[in-house]
Order: structure tokens, then C-alpha cells, then sequence
């Protein structure tokens, strides 16, 4: 298959180069001559502009959007929406808010271009063992596609969802799920670290617990990375960014009426963590102070 691929990072390379390595032929752009000078090197063909690189596709072409979710999504499918021609297909596979994605399928629908949402994971280890991919939009063309998604996922590793922004849709509630999991065992090796025997080793428990134990999974792999590279984490800070997924699952639990508390907190942990210090928590010793006498520690 020919695609063009618009986003040229970590993620859109690790999407070109696995296309290239099954045989597909791939056009890119990307802002930055360094990347596009990049990418060349894995042998796509480069373009210094969105219309160039539409221009220069085989009919019907095929455009892959891996941009940050939100205005920069939105603003390149509206400037695709002006170039592409009828029979044409955009296929989303960043991490766009599903219903964006039901609006910018309404949009390319309007002028019969095809739209297809990929939500896509497995990180940066998903250029060498595959990705998974969750896709939307409808059956028969999804189908059609089915080259590509063999080239690009693991085994048994891509999955039609169903209609457009059920992709995205499914990859935030996994987000959701892996925000949950990832705050379990940072609690748990906090306890390990700062439990009732000191000077623990967490590489050991983590290859152990990665190793045939009920919670072995990537994550805990990716753990056991972690610990190799830096033994107690010592050149990090506790600051925890989010794209945004997890806060869109929580809404999307709250306006649905889905209870989903672990989740929830796994959020609000990662706001706790950008905080210096904490109003509530100042709030709190105050209060104690106040009723019990209980010490506080002054500045």
C-alpha cells in the first residue's frame, strides 16, 4: 500500500518504518528538515508541505495523522478536508478524543472522504514488537486496509471496534485502565522502598514480580527497566504529566454514570504530584493543630 504520514515523531517514525520493513511505500511530512532529513534515512519520501505531500500520493490516496490530539488534529484535517478528493481516507492514529473524532468524520463524510480512527499503543517498544491497534470507522474499508494493519500490529494484536470514534473511544478507557495499574504498583513499590525492611532491592523484586507472578505484564517489564537504569530512581522528580485520556475517561464515567474510582484517583494522583506543596495539606495540619494541639512543621 502507498501512504502519506503527517508527524514525523517517535510514534509516526515507528509507524513509517514498520510499513517500510512490510513492503508498503511511505510519504511523510513533518515540519523540522532535521526529521524529515531523518526519515529519509529509513527510506521515506519526504515532503516540505501538506499539499505536496497530498499532491504527490497515489488515487486514492491514504493520509495518516500522528499529531497531538486537539487544535493541531483538528486544524491539519480541515486543511486535508480542502485538498483530498472524494474516495480519498484520512486515518487518525494519535490519540484524538473520540468525539473529535466523531466530528472530523462528519466533516472528510460531507465531502465522501473516508475517515478512520486507530487507536494506537505499545509505545516506543512497538517499532520492533508491534503495536496494538484498536480501529474505527466503517467495516468494509477498515477491511480493505487489513495489509496495513498486519504490517504495523502484533500478533493477534489489531481489532475492528466498530463505527468512527469507537477507536478512540476504546484506547482512552485502556489508557484509563493503564493509569490505574501503573498508580498500583508505584504505591506498592513505595511500600517496598519505605516498608519494614530497608535497603530492599527493587530491580530483584521487580524481575521477580515480572517473572511467572499473577501481576507479570509489560508494565512490570518496563519496571524492571526503570530499576535497572537508575536503582532508586534517584535522578527523577515526582512530577507526573498526563495527555489529557485519563481525564477524558473520567467525564466520560461520570456522564454515563459508570462508577470508576481507582481511575479517578490515579488522576487526581498525578495532580497531587505537580504540586511543590499543598494548600489542602497546610488546610489540614492546620486543622489539626487547631482541634488536637497536634504538632506542625513550621517553615
Amino acid at each position: 500500500m502507498n501512504i502519506g504520514i503527517i508527524g514525523l515523531g517517535r510514534m509516526g517514525m515507528a509507524i513509517a518504518k514498520r510499513a517500510i520493513q512490510n513492503n508498503h511505500t511511505v510519504s511523510g511530512f513533518a515540519p523540522s528538515t532535521e526529521t524529515r532529513d531523518l526519515a529519509a534515512t529509513f527510506g521515506v519520501t519526504p515532503y516540505e508541505s501538506i499539499p505536496e505531500l497530498v499532491s504527490n500520493l497515489q488515487t486514492p490516496r491514504t493520509v495518516w495523522l500522528m499529531v497531538p490530539a486537539g487544535e493541531i488534529t483538528r486544524s491539519t484535517i480541515t486543511i486535508l478536508a480542502k485538498l483530498l478528493e472524494a474516495g480519498d481516507t484520512v486515518i487518525d492514529g494519535g490519540n484524538s478524543y473520540f468525539k473529535d473524532s466523531q466530528a472530523q468524520a462528519e466533516l472528510l463524510e460531507s465531502k465522501s472522504i473516508n475517515f478512520i480512527d486507530v487507536g494506537t499503543s505499545g509505545g516506543l517498544k512497538g517499532e520492533q514488537i508491534g503495536f496494538s491497534l484498536m480501529i474505527g470507522g466503517q467495516r468494509e474499508l477498515v477491511n480493505s486496509y487489513n495489509p496495513l494493519w498486519e504490517a504495523l500490529a502484533a500478533p493477534d494484536a489489531y481489532t475492528y471496534i466498530g463505527p468512527a470514534g469507537s477507536g478512540h473511544f476504546v484506547k482512552m478507557v485502556h489508557n484509563g485502565v493503564e493509569y490505574g495499574i501503573m498508580q498500583a504498583m508505584a504505591e506498592g513499590f513505595e511500600l517496598v522502598k519505605n516498608g519494614p525492611y530497608p535497603n530492599l532491592d527493587l530491580q530483584q523484586v521487580s524481575k521477580v514480580w515480572k517473572n511467572g507472578s499473577i501481576i507479570r505484564s509489560f508494565l512490570m517489564d518496563l519496571a524492571y527497566d526503570a530499576f535497572q537504569k537508575d536503582a532508586n530512581l534517584d535522578s527523577l522528580t515526582d512530577y507526573v504529566d498526563d495527555n489529557g485520556m485519563g481525564r477524558w475517561m473520567v467525564d466520560t464515567a461520570i456522564e454515563h454514570a459508570v462508577p470508576a474510582p481507582v481511575i479517578t484517583d490515579a488522576v487526581f494522583a498525578r495532580f497531587r504530584s505537580r504540586q511543590n506543596e499543598s494548600f489542602a495539606g497546610k488546610t489540614l495540619a492546620a486543622l489539626r493543630n487547631e482541634f488536637g494541639g497536634h504538632e506542625v512543621k513550621k517553615k
